[in-house]
């Protein structure tokens, strides 16, 4: 069992402790991250929840935060969430310890393949998956005359994410978007890595080494057909000596650390593609979901990105970006940060010293000792965000604007060393998807929807549907327009 003492100090914690069971009555088991966000409330900028015997220490506040980030002092920590997610995903980019070589070997290994030469190569992978995006909404629309489709937003945009990153990482295809059915793989992930979480929260509770038992038992056959698919595909690809033309997996089988010669062995090589399959498709999908529900609330920010994709496809709503104008839209890039902002779909990540050490506050942190750094708190901080830090307004990162704010106060791709290194894929990926939906489409909302967020490994709105209406570009719809009820043509789910 866990326990996280911090030389017994305690931090504010909520009303209504227990003996035994701690803050765990006031807790929502379904939504923990937005139960947690609710209870800090008033409890300043660290505060703890005690679960049974373990000590959960969060960050809310930007200042501490900051402080946290010094790489000098912190590093990564790994509380037990992300310790139960190394028996799906062993010790890849995310999961593994600071101090395990492969990390070190697998870092400076793919570093290569997220510069801009190789970003050039993953944009037409980019471009397809959003093509087939279109035509699979287009293919559903019944009838010529009615006046929309209706898409499941958080679902489809999952798709788009899974097809581009499974063809830039390993030049596979699940058929997302062109098979009746739904690949047993897709299923079988989300099933092993769900199995992973529910692990995180049962190892701080008595009994867990039965109760972690029988969930591994049940759910063994989700993770054995993962890693068998993905050990078979590395198998198959290392005998035809294919170098899969740049992808990451032609990069990890072919390449040697060009300094030590030493390579990834197989079973890495699988953990590797299991975090990138993971992390860079569900925390994109999530971004552009985010972003589509806020400027589809507001007609005015919604006009601003249409005429900005406008000012640069033009008037063919079938114009698609080169890689040299995907950082021109702005505007579209300012509108994903502003929903990462306030639903970073990576809602945390741990820090632990790399010494004992003092905090600003006078509290000794040792070693041992791990803090969650609560982004969406952060993120809404006051003193590095102003008054209005829940409302959502791209503007707020126009240059302008963003001098003098607080450093680290924004972090949705984590912080330092360990911190994502598929970034500029996922927003090169996010602001093409972007510009090329609001080109192509007008988009409305449910005005009676209000947002449900989510919370598996990331974020993601629940129930959010757009209505999709083919556009003129350089025709930007009204306010009015854009809120009505419109009549639908069904997606059909799934």
């Amino acid at each position: 069992m866990i326990v996280n003492d911090w030389s017994g100090h305690t931090f504010p914690h909520p009303p209504g402790r227990r003996p035994l069971i701690g803050d765990v009555a006031g807790a929502d088991r379904t939504r923990p991250l937005q139960s947690t966000m609710g209870r800090s409330r008033g409890l300043g900028p660290m505060f703890e929840l005690k679960v049974f015997s373990t000590k959960f220490v969060f960050v809310t506040g930007a200042e501490v935060a900051a402080e946290l980030c010094d790489e000098s002092r912190f590093r990564k920590g790994l509380p037990p969430a992300l310790e139960a997610l190394r028996d799906f995903a062993g010790d890849g980019l995310f999961t593994a310890y600071n101090d395990e070589t492969n990390w070190q070997l697998a870092h400076d290994l793919l570093l290569p393949a997220f510069t801009k030469s190789a970003m050039q190569g993953y944009h037409p992978i980019m471009l397809e998956a959003t093509r087939e995006l279109f035509a699979y909404w287009e293919a559903k629309a019944v009838g010529p005359d009615t006046a929309g489709i209706t898409a499941d937003i958080s679902r489809d945009m999952t798709k788009l994410t899974m097809e581009t990153i499974s063809r830039a990482a390993f030049s596979h295809d699940f058929g997302s978007f062109t098979s009746p059915e739904v690949h047993p793989f897709v299923p079988a992930m989300i099933a092993a890595l769900t199995t992973g979480q529910r692990k995180g929260t049962l190892k701080t509770m008595p009994f867990a080494k039965r109760m972690v038992r029988r969930l591994n038992e049940k759910n063994a056959h989700h993770l054995e057909y993962v890693e068998s698919m993905l050990d078979e595909l590395i198998a198959v690809r290392r005998a035809s000596g294919d170098t899969g033309q740049g992808d990451l997996l032609g990069i990890m089988l072919n390449q040697a650390h060009p300094e030590t010669g030493e390579r990834l062995d197989d079973v890495n090589i699988r953990h590797q593609i299991l975090t990138f399959l993971v992390a860079g498709h569900e925390t994109t999908s999530g971004a552009l979901s985010f972003a589509l529900y806020y400027l589809s609330r507001d007609p005015d920010l919604l006009a601003k990105a249409q005429q900005e994709t406008d000012q640069i496809l033009g008037d063919d709503p079938d114009a698609e970006p080169t890689f040299e104008q995907v950082a021109k839209f702005r505007y579209l890039r300012r509108a994903l940060d502003e929903g990462l902002r306030l639903w970073p779909t990576a809602p945390a990540f741990g820090r632990s010293p790399r010494e004992t050490t003092t905090l600003s506050n006078g509290v000794v942190m040792r070693p041992e000792d791990w803090a969650i750094v609560m982004l969406p708190m952060v993120h809404r901080d006051p003193e590095a965000w102003g008054d209005d830090a829940e409302a959502f307004d791209p503007d707020r990162f126009l240059p302008a604007r963003s001098r003098g704010r607080q450093p680290h106060s924004y972090k949705p791709f984590g912080t330092g060393e360990r911190a994502c290194i598929g970034r500029q894929f996922a927003l090169h990926e996010a602001v093409l998807v972007l510009a090329r939906l609001l080109h192509r489409y007008d988009v409305a909302g449910d005005p009676a929807y209000d947002l449900v967020v989510s919370e598996r490994l990331t974020l993601q709105p629940e129930g959010f549907e757009l209505t999709l209406t083919p556009r003129t570009p350089g025709s930007v719809a009204t306010g009015s327009e854009t809120l009505v009820g419109l009549e639908r043509r069904r997606v059909p789910a799934e």
